[in-house]
C-alpha cells in the first residue's frame, strides 16, 4: 500500500495529462468543414453585420456604401464540463492504471463537443431562429422588396418531395466555399484541464476523491441561411438536383444574384450508402440503364456521426 503524498499525486495526474492530450488527438473531427471558428473575449458575441453580403458595384459619383442592417442575432457562450473522481484508495493499492482509459475517454469527448454543437444545430435548424429571425430552415425567409417596394418576398431554402420523410432523416446541402460557413462555432475557451489534487482539499477530505476534469465555454449559431439548403425527402438524383437548382436562384436585394455554389452535401449515417452509391461510383441507374455519374466529384460528401 503507497502513501498518498503531494508528489505521488502530482506524478499520477502528469500521466492523466498526457492520457486525456492522446485523447483529444484521436477524435475525428467534421465540424470545421461546415462552420467557422469565431473566437470570442466576451460573455456573448452580438454579429449585427448578418443579413448583408458584401458587393461591388460601378463607381458613379459618390462610393456606393450599403448599410449594415442591424439585426441583433447574438450567441451567448455556454459552460460545459465533465470529470472523473479518483478514489484515494486505489492509489493506495497501485491501483491507478484503470483510470487511464476513462481519463483518454475525457480527453475524446471533449475535442468531439464542437462536433455535437455544429451538426446539432444543422439538425436543430427547422425550429431555431437565424439572423431574420425566421428559423434557419424555413420557407418564407424574407428578401429584398416587391415591385411595391415595401413587400418583401418570401424564399425557401427547404425541398419537401412530400414523402412523410421525418426532419430527423433530412440531408443538406451547403456552400462552405466562403470565409463565412453556413454555421458559426464560437468559442470563448478550449477544452482545458482541470484538477483537485490537493490532500488537503475540502472535496479529497470528504469524499475520499481527487478529481481530473475539463470545462469549456462555447456555443453555436447560423450565419447566411441563403448558403444551406435542407432536404426533406429521398436522397436521389432528382431530388439533388431540385436542391442545388433552388441553392443557386437565390437572390439578395434588389434581385442580385449571390453566386450560391453548393459544395458539401451532409447526410445523417442512415444515409450513408445511398449517398456514397451517387456520389461517388462512376455510373448510376437511372430507368434500369446505367448512366454516368455527373455527380462524381461535384461535391464533398459528410456523414455527420452526430447528425
Amino acid at each position: 500500500m503507497a502513501n498518498v503524498t503531494p508528489e505521488i499525486v502530482k506524478a499520477i495526474f502528469v500521466g492523466f495529462g498526457k492520457n486525456f492530450k492522446d485523447g483529444l488527438a484521436k477524435a475525428p473531427s467534421q465540424f470545421s468543414k461546415i462552420a467557422t471558428v469565431v473566437p470570442s473575449s466576451t460573455a456573448a458575441n452580438t454579429y449585427a453585420w448578418l443579413g448583408q453580403m458584401p458587393g461591388l458595384k460601378e463607381w458613379i459619383g459618390d462610393r456606393a456604401i450599403t448599410a449594415i442592417q442591424t439585426h441583433g442575432y447574438s450567441i451567448a457562450n455556454k459552460k460545459w464540463a465533465s470529470a472523473v473522481e479518483i478514489a484515494r484508495t486505489d492509489i493506495e493499492d497501485d491501483n491507478v492504471g484503470v483510470y487511464s482509459p476513462l481519463i483518454e475517454e475525457l480527453g475524446r469527448s471533449a475535442a468531439e463537443l464542437p462536433d455535437e454543437l455544429v451538426f446539432g444545430a444543422l439538425k436543430a435548424g427547422f425550429t431555431t431562429e437565424c439572423y431574420d429571425k425566421q428559423y434557419f430552415f424555413d420557407t418564407d425567409h424574407p428578401v429584398g422588396a416587391t415591385v411595391d417596394g415595401k413587400t418583401p418576398k418570401n424564399v425557401s431554402n427547404i425541398t419537401d418531395d412530400n414523402t412523410s420523410v421525418a426532419e430527423a432523416d433530412a440531408w443538406y446541402l451547403l456552400d462552405c466555399g466562403r470565409s463565412l460557413k453556413p454555421i458559426i462555432y464560437q468559442e470563448r475557451k478550449s477544452p482545458t484541464p482541470a484538477s483537485i489534487t490537493d490532500v488537503n482539499d475540502e472535496k479529497v477530505f470528504m469524499k475520499d476523491v481527487f478529481t481530473y476534469g475539463v470545462d469549456a465555454r462555447s456555443n453555436v449559431g447560423y450565419g447566411f441561411w441563403q448558403m444551406a439548403h435542407a432536404v426533406k425527402g429521398k436522397l436521389t438524383a432528382e431530388n439533388l438536383w431540385k436542391a442545388i437548382s433552388a441553392m443557386r436562384a437565390v437572390q439578395g436585394d434588389g434581385g442580385k444574384r449571390l453566386g450560391i455554389r453548393p459544395t458539401h452535401i451532409v447526410v445523417p449515417p442512415s444515409l450513408e450508402k445511398e449517398a456514397v452509391q451517387l456520389l461517388e461510383r462512376e455510373y448510376r441507374v437511372e430507368n434500369g440503364a446505367a448512366v454516368d455519374n455527373e455527380f462524381k466529384g461535384r461535391l464533398t460528401l459528410i456523414v455527420a456521426d452526430y447528425l
